[in-house]
């Protein structure tokens, strides 16, 4: 009989029907009535073709044929049992694997894991470059944290708020032309340094290679060292967003991380 086939259920009935020898005593161990426990050992002794229990003036009796098979569906069992507590030991390990953009890990991301190390003695973490194709079950990702306008068909929370700033050199020098990226084009023959992301942007105009307008929350660490300055006002634009599927994002470990960066 194939897996997808196996009467797990009615197998489960069967087994506590057997260790009981009464109707009536598996259906108090499996909270239902003891009709319902005759109806799945009938529909079970129907699908396979043999009898299970024989009534006797003594009560039920196992026949040959359920004696036979009782040992190694105990054991399947205690094998279930043991994967079952694996998986929730791995649900519960504090392993978790990141992706987010090179800059954002960098200019952000990094402290806030450092912080909450500290705090959680034994949490290890697998940092990978985020890519906007990312496989969730492929990478074997616990979250990601991306720039988008929403979470798509993942959970997610945003992180701080979704404004763009722009930033250059703190005495007012360098150039004053626009530095360009892909979050940010500039116009052909107007940018005088162009980068891969955000986050060498901000560097570019520290350096005083022009105005950077990139995500306030990545560079709000170098302007509150003082490293580059905003200037004039914020504009709206995509955020950066925690997002994972559903059964990541239900994971314990995946909430309180989500909930430490969120606060921090």
């Amino acid at each position: 009989m194939k897996r997808t086939h196996l009467p797990l259920n009615g197998l489960r009935v069967f087994d506590a029907a057997a260790r009981h020898l009464s109707f009536t005593r598996a259906a108090d161990e499996l909270a239902v009535t003891p009709a319902a426990v005759g109806q799945q050992i009938r529909a079970l002794e129907d699908m396979l073709g043999v009898v299970l229990f024989r009534r006797t003036p003594r009560g039920l009796e196992l026949t040959p044929e359920a004696e036979a098979g009782l040992p190694a569906l105990r054991s399947a069992f205690l094998e279930l049992e043991e994967s079952v507590r694996a998986m929730q030991a791995g649900q519960s390990s504090q392993h978790l694997t990141i992706a987010a953009p090179r800059d954002l890990t960098a200019k952000w991301l990094s402290a806030r894991l450092a912080a909450y190390a500290v705090q959680e003695p034994g949490v290890q973490f697998m940092l990978v470059a985020a890519d906007d194709a990312l496989d969730f079950t492929e990478a074997n990702l616990d979250l990601a944290l991306r720039l988008t306008d929403g979470t798509g068909e993942h959970e997610g929370v945003p992180l701080g708020d979704s404004r763009f700033v722009t930033v250059g050199a703190p005495d007012g020098g360098g150039l004053e032309s626009p530095i360009a990226w892909p979050g940010c084009p500039v116009e052909d023959g107007k940018a005088v340094v162009r980068v891969a992301d955000a986050g060498l942007a901000i560097d570019a105009a520290a350096n005083g290679l022009g105005r950077a307008c990139v995500p306030a929350l990545l560079a709000e660490a170098d302007i509150a060292a003082g490293r580059v300055v905003a200037l004039g006002e914020s504009r709206d634009g995509p955020g950066y967003w925690l997002i994972a599927p559903l059964p990541q994002w239900r994971q314990k470990k995946v909430k309180a991380l989500v909930a430490a960066l969120s606060e921090g």
